[in-house]
């Protein structure tokens, strides 16, 4: 009887480093093998979970890949242009981005939009000359100044000559500009290109201008592709800005 009275309850000490001194209760057997079913569920929950997190991790690879990939007019500036590679072509350069700030003080200022597009001309020719006569560090940040103030001017031309642009497109293209000035640039240029044409289709004084026009933006767009192409070659940049200044002055002929 006294030993029976010192034996302690069954199932206190069960599987106490794999020993088992009693018999288990119902109860406990049913708790383990709920824990044994519930370990069993979380394995195979992992599988699916892991193969998400897999699916996601060569999604996301996947777009980093299309975005590395993506053209070039899409991607922002790098300073890479060695346009003023002695004293001078940057004379040159900075002689010819004085014809912007002339055009600019010349342009109409029949209204508000035409008045911002002149004043935008006049921020091409400054910036311009501030970028080629730049050197060390600042250079970069004119630079990007430079190719901003030009997607600027494009965009107000585009917004002067024509009344029907979406207010959307407007706003879209205010946001990308300190971002992708060539994008807008190329958007814009072939809006006011539509207009322009279209101008001078019933507008018989207008179609000798549209031609030197049509002229002066095939060379520029050339010299402008040039200037990537041959950066060892000097004065091409010089070239682009008179073709470019010959081109804004046609298109000043839209606003009288």
């Amino acid at each position: 009887m006294g030993v029976q009275s010192a034996r302690k309850p069954p199932g206190i000490l069960d599987d106490l480093y794999g020993v088992q001194l009693g018999h288990r209760t119902p109860q406990i057997q049913r708790n383990d093998e709920g824990v044994r079913t519930s370990f069993g569920d979380s394995s195979t929950c992992e599988e699916p979970n892991g193969r998400r997190t897999a699916t996601k991790q060569q999604q996301r690879l996947l777009i980093r890949r299309l975005w590395q990939q993506r053209p070039s007019c899409l991607k922002p500036i790098h300073c890479s242009i060695t346009c003023d590679k002695h004293g001078g072509e940057t004379i040159a350069n900075v002689v010819t981005s004085l014809p912007f700030i002339v055009l600019g003080l010349q342009t109409p200022r029949k209204n508000l939009k035409t008045a911002i597009y002149a004043n935008s001309l006049v921020g091409v020719g400054i910036a311009s000359g501030l970028y080629h006569s730049s050197k060390g560090e600042v250079r970069k940040f004119l630079r990007w100044a430079d190719y901003t103030m030009i997607a600027t001017t494009t965009l107000c031309l585009s917004r002067a000559v024509r009344n029907e642009n979406p207010g959307l497109l407007m706003a879209a293209s205010t946001l990308l500009l300190p971002f992708q000035p060539l994008m807008v640039s190329a958007l814009h240029t072939g809006m006011m290109e539509v207009s322009f044409a279209k101008r001078a289709s019933v507008e018989p004084e207008l179609r000798m201008v549209h031609n030197l026009h049509k002229m002066s933006s095939v060379l520029g767009g050339a010299l402008f592709i040039a200037d990537d192409y041959f950066p060892e070659t000097p004065y091409i940049h010089a070239a682009w800005h008179l073709a470019a200044a010959i081109g804004i002055g046609t298109c000043n002929k839209l606003l009288r």
